[in-house]
């Protein structure tokens, strides 16, 4: 059922979306007073150096500094995270913002906040404060849904990754189930660029100074997380990338320790399959068999409400609940509960607390909270230890169950029996080898011949086959001994794509095994000349990078993701799954493409592949008529360790070059020692304002993959200052 709010309640809503974002007399006081406590140093990147005389009032004035470089994604962050998308977007988000209902409840994250400790209902405070200061020092600005963030919001979004674990949950089957509709065909699958991100650790032996390294390169949508500096007298220091509003470095530096996160630890969400049964029949409640016996399933009202034209209108859901969790879906007449880690108090504790480590045994205790669902960690610090964690939340289970596929939810075998301790989970700490790499690949290539084994641990602790990257990382690392910053960039951009030693060889192979009257033997031999000379290296000049790039994406066409769902390793899975027509005929769609789009198949990669900035909206816009820069890496699928991936819904026009919208984001390189020194980079600029000399005036660096000196300590900053505030002024 569908009913549109009183006209009155949709006035007062609406009327005050556009805001003088007046105050009250105590909460400007109030600000005003934080502000006092807060310098902000913009340095020639436009990026913010924070410093507060307090932690609170550094976060105060972290947020503010963000909301000034791009306040609708922070909005839009917690638009989500508060299940409200479909107020601003209609009602092709109602299923989105119900599966965000079905975990987050406003009620409960106000009595979280509540129970909180003094410490970090603090910070929560001074979250608020930050963002609801620029609210009222910028009237301008008009908030697209949020006139008033609230402490509580903090808890909604306390962990940093691009798709947190709730994203997890089908939209397709949430919207079957509670939409009371046949769950139709999936959409074809289509080749697209891997997620994630690379993570490298090298131990005093293997660098050139006697020092630690760590190369932090997540690879997200562009523009997902800006590059930031947050210090307080209280302790703080961290320098790095944060997601948009919150008040932690989520990948960085302090001038102690450094943590990069890569995505996909263990097996940490779960289905149940619960046989339900209405009882009595007809009455609209339903119970479900545990052990012996029967549970009444919960029921609960869950109203979404979502912009219908110039009206809000709302639509009412009632949600079942069993012990293990929300029911999302149905499936051969079991209906489905997930469960997954619900801790918001120890997560944002986790998240904020890790920036403050000052050795691997203060870092180590931050893992203890345990809260680490979807993210492995990569560590060093100054004291030479490096580290690995393969996540740090890892429920107990049984291990004669599959927990890839739902289990029986009716058996308590198959409940959780608490978590590992992180000692229990896949670690490394100083690995004999003297370096650690995660790709989001499994971690038992993560330290070459001093990784961890797989015997030794249960199927459900890993997820992830090897993937491209791994391989590629494991080369890399292994060549040298004598890594300084700039050598480590070096392998961090290495442009091999080893995918192709397995790839290219089936392709030959296929073309040799043509009979000699096949007319392919002559339209094809041109190209496969090429690739046969090929040195197997995306640069912005090669034409055979071009041609084998493009082939790999053709041939993976429907195939990517199939392997990604089956845990298999792409690049074998393409070899296998495809026959030496279906290899050969993508090559000569490629060929054929390339001479309608761009006049001849001898095209180079820098040519196609781009890199373009021409908006600050949250959906990527593209032109070919506008100007764009060439990109010399590819995708990570083939082994680039630097990683680029076109945008999955761009709008504009239609475009035959490839723009790139994720992969490499923030990089950085970090060297560890009585005095810290780091290299970065940033796709784009660190502004979201196309009028913001900041918007892009890293592109160029970024295309050419020319690092920048990362400006930590004071004198260093003071020198480079360019602007020098309080936040108000």
């Amino acid at each position: 059922m569908k009913r549109f709010l009183p006209l009155l309640c949709l006035g007062l809503l609406f009327a005050n979306a556009y805001p003088a974002h007046a105050a009250a007399a105590d909460d400007l006081t109030r600000w005003q007073a934080r502000a006092r406590n807060v310098t902000i140093v913009r340095d020639q990147w436009g990026i913010a150096h924070v410093t507060g005389k307090t932690d609170a009032d550094a976060v105060f004035g972290f947020l503010y500094a963000q909301a000034e470089d791009d306040f609708p994604r922070v909005e839009l962050n917690y638009i989500d995270a508060s299940g409200r998308r479909a107020e601003v977007e209609g009602a092709a988000e109602i299923y989105r913002d119900l599966r965000m209902k079905l975990f987050i409840d406003p009620a409960d994250m106000r009595a979280k906040y509540a129970e909180s400790p003094a410490w970090l209902r603090a910070l929560m405070d001074a979250f608020a404060d930050g963002l609801n200061y620029y609210l009222h020092t910028h009237p301008n600005v008009q908030p697209r849904l949020i006139t008033k963030f609230e402490p509580w919001m903090a808890l909604t979004f306390s962990e940093g990754s691009i798709g947190g674990d709730i994203e997890s949950v089908s939209l397709r089957a949430l919207e079957a189930f509670y939409g009371k509709r046949t769950l139709a065909a999936a959409p074809p699958a289509t080749a697209r660029e891997s997620t994630g991100s690379n993570g490298f650790a090298l131990a005093p032996a293997r660098s050139a100074s006697g020092h630690a390294l760590l190369l932090i390169n997540p690879h997200t949508t562009f523009y997902f997380r800006p590059e930031v500096h947050v210090a307080s007298g209280e302790g703080l220091n961290a320098y790095g990338a944060v997601t948009w509003g919150q008040f932690f470095v989520y990948q960085g530096f302090n001038d102690r320790c450094g943590w990069m996160h890569t995505s996909d630890g263990g097996d940490v969400i779960d289905e149940y399959l619960e046989t339900v049964t209405e009882k009595p029949a007809g009455s609209g409640r339903y119970v479900y068999r545990y052990g012996g016996g029967e549970r009444p399933l919960v029921a609960k009202t869950i109203v979404v409400p979502y912009r219908q034209g110039s009206a809000l209108a709302r639509k009412t859901f009632t949600a079942y609940f069993s012990h293990h969790g929300p029911i999302v879906r149905e499936a051969g007449g079991k209906w489905i509960a997930v469960k997954l880690m619900q801790d918001p108090v120890n997560a944002l504790s986790q998240s904020y607390l890790r920036t403050k480590a000052r050795s691997y045994a203060e870092f180590h205790r931050t893992m203890e909270l345990r809260t680490n669902t979807s993210n492995n960690t990569v560590y060093a610090d100054a004291d030479g230890t490096i580290a690995y964690f393969h996540g740090d939340f890892v429920p107990k289970r049984d291990p004669k169950f599959n927990w890839i596929e739902p289990v029986d939810g009716s058996d308590p075998a198959t409940e959780w029996q608490g978590l590992h301790t992180v000692d229990e989970i896949i670690t490394l700490k100083n690995p004999a080898s003297g370096w650690i790499q995660n790709t989001n690949n499994w971690p038992f290539s993560a330290a070459g011949t001093s990784s961890p084994r797989e015997r030794d641990f249960p199927r459900y602790m890993w997820t992830n086959p090897e993937n491209a990257r791994g391989l590629n990382a494991v080369r890399v690392l292994s060549a040298r001994r004598d890594f300084t910053l700039d050598s480590l960039i070096a392998a961090a951009y290495d442009p091999y794509l080893i995918a192709f030693e397995k790839l290219l060889p089936a392709l030959f192979a296929s073309f040799d095994a043509l009979p000699a009257s096949d007319p392919r033997r002559k339209s094809l031999a041109d190209p496969m000349t090429a690739l046969r000379g090929w040195d197997r290296r995306s640069t912005i000049s090669s034409i055979p990078a071009a041609l084998a790039i493009l082939w790999a994406h053709e041939l993976a066409l429907n195939r990517t993701a199939e392997a990604r769902a089956k845990k298999l390793v792409v690049i074998d899975h393409l070899v296998a799954v495809t026959a030496g027509e279906q290899r050969l005929d993508a090559l000569a769609r490629v060929t054929a493409r390339l001479e309608r789009d761009f006049g001849s198949w001898r095209t180079p990669w820098g040519e196609i592949n781009r890199f373009q900035r021409l908006t600050g909206d949250l959906t990527p816009v593209f032109d070919d008529a506008k100007p764009s820069l060439p990109i010399g890496f590819a995708s990570g699928d083939w082994g680039s360790l630097a990683a680029i991936g076109p945008a999955s819904t761009p709008s504009g026009p239609p475009t035959k070059r490839i723009y790139g919208n994720r992969g490499n984001s923030f990089v950085a390189a970090v060297e560890f020692g009585p005095r810290v020194k780091a290299k970065s980079l940033l796709a784009g600029g660190v502004s979201g304002d196309p009028a913001s000399p900041h918007f892009n005036d890293q592109a160029e660096i970024y295309a050419k993959g020319q690092f920048k000196d990362v400006l930590f300590h004071p004198e260093d900053i003071a020198r480079h200052a360019k602007r020098t505030y309080r936040p108000g002024e």
